[in-house]
């Protein structure tokens, strides 16, 4: 029997035990106050106008608060960030919305990105599956590190376009050429190369630096800083019977009961780490392959290639959620009431769900493409047979319940930060506040 959790209680599904610190990686504190520098520093970016923390900033939970991100090129953060002006605007939105930051220095995690497209294997002799395949750079040690430097190699999230600068041509002519350049930039900031020389035991001079140790200082801090462990749940399932209201006990018995969240958000981590279609209403640019003749998004797909995972995305961890919206792979639902009430239905919702529920600020030159898919029967026929769940009925109050059981996942660490935004950084260049 779990702590906290009358023996009485029957559930479809148990109820996960409390996590601990052994459920965590190690990371070292020095190396994650090099990583809280960088992840805020703009210096890793082709144009040097944007950084990790510009799409996955504490005020909006590690995320945006978008449903498709506005990437290099813009200016502002969150709800407030615009597409930019001139030759300089964005030329395209993020495919898909910015994922939570929330303990992904768990030895859980084993697969990242929406579409798995990362993950831990060894079918390239590298440790990891992933995009560069058999040119990951050496000496990346967790599965986090290697995901923090793919960002920088992407045109449309930190690399910029080709011709405006270095990276964005290392990048048109292969991506493992991008990540030299930007190690070299941050290894001649002379603070910077001091504080990897300390942190670093293989790092005895700052020529030693490479993309690998600035992705694993990125890795420490993420995990240090986003470690979520004490929710209400999290003192519930540790025995204090008290720490749920009613509601929030309502709703739990729910999620592991007659809703059957837990089968999918199971786990210390709620999540199963698995890939599920939703029938999610689908927007934006897609994330298409390279022989994709229309805007579309596959999702798991796309690194499979096996046809049954066609539409199919990563069941995310719940921890925190609350903090997080919007809501599914593309940020198509504000609320988390609305998300609920899609998994109840997606056939259903996708139907009634409108384009004035997606979170996209205005870009006039990308407004075509924002809502193609719809336009094309095939696929949108395609996409909508394709869910997992199966129709559930639940009353609103029910709903209700679920809703505030979500509230009841959020840690008492994320509202004070163990490390927050810096003031400055060691470029130099501005900080997003």
């Amino acid at each position: 029997m779990t702590a906290g959790v009358p023996s009485s209680q029957i559930f479809a599904s148990e109820l996960p035990t409390p996590l601990t610190s052994s459920d965590y990686h190690e990371f070292s504190l020095e190396q994650a106050k090099i990583g809280q520098l960088l992840f805020y520093d703009k210096i890793l970016s082709g144009n040097q106008n944007i950084s990790c923390g510009t799409c996955h900033h504490p005020r909006f939970g590690s995320s945006d608060g978008l449903s498709l991100g506005i990437g290099e090129g813009g200016q502002g953060v969150g709800h407030d960030r615009v597409p930019g002006f001139g030759d300089t605007r964005i030329k395209k939105r993020i495919p898909r919305n910015s994922s939570a930051l929330w303990n992904l220095g768990a030895k859980e995690f084993e697969v990242l990105f929406h579409d798995g497209r990362l993950s831990v294997s060894d079918d390239f002799g590298n440790k990891f599956n992933s995009p560069a395949e058999e040119r990951l750079p050496p000496g990346l040690k967790t599965i986090l590190g290697t995901q923090s430097i793919f960002p920088m190699a992407s045109q449309f999230e930190m690399a910029g376009n080709p011709k405006e600068n270095e990276i964005a041509g290392a990048l048109h002519d292969r991506m493992d050429y991008v990540w030299p350049i930007l190690a070299k930039r941050v290894r001649t900031i002379p603070e910077y190369g001091k504080m990897f020389v300390s942190a670093f035991p293989d790092v005895h001079r700052p020529e030693d630096v490479t993309i690998a140790h600035i992705g694993e200082a990125l890795a420490a801090y993420i995990a240090l800083e986003f470690e979520s462990r004490d929710s209400a749940f999290d003192a519930f399932l540790a025995g204090d019977s008290a720490a749920l209201n009613d509601r929030q006990k309502k709703g739990m018995e729910l999620f592991y009961g007659k809703a059957g969240c837990a089968r999918c958000h199971s786990g210390s981590l709620l999540t199963d780490q698995k890939f599920h279609a939703l029938a999610i209403p689908p927007f934006g640019p897609g994330r298409t392959r390279r022989f994709d003749p229309f805007v579309r998004d596959v999702g798991r797909m796309g690194e499979s290639d096996r046809i049954e995972d066609a539409y199919r995305f990563r069941t995310p961890s719940l921890r925190n959620v609350a903090l997080t919206p919007p809501y599914g792979h593309n940020g198509a639902y504000p609320t988390l009431e609305g998300i609920i009430r899609h998994h109840l239905n997606p056939s259903k919702s996708i139907k009634e769900w409108t384009r004035q529920s997606a979170n996209l600020p205005t870009v006039p030159w990308l407004a075509e493409i924002d809502f193609l898919v719809w336009d094309d029967r095939m696929e949108m026929e395609r996409y909508k047979a394709k869910f997992d769940i199966d129709p559930l009925d639940l009353s609103d109050g029910e709903i209700s319940y679920l809703v505030e059981f979500m509230h009841a996942l959020t840690g008492k660490s994320s509202e004070k930060l163990r490390f927050g935004v810096p003031e400055t950084v060691p470029s130099g260049l501005p900080v997003d506040k």
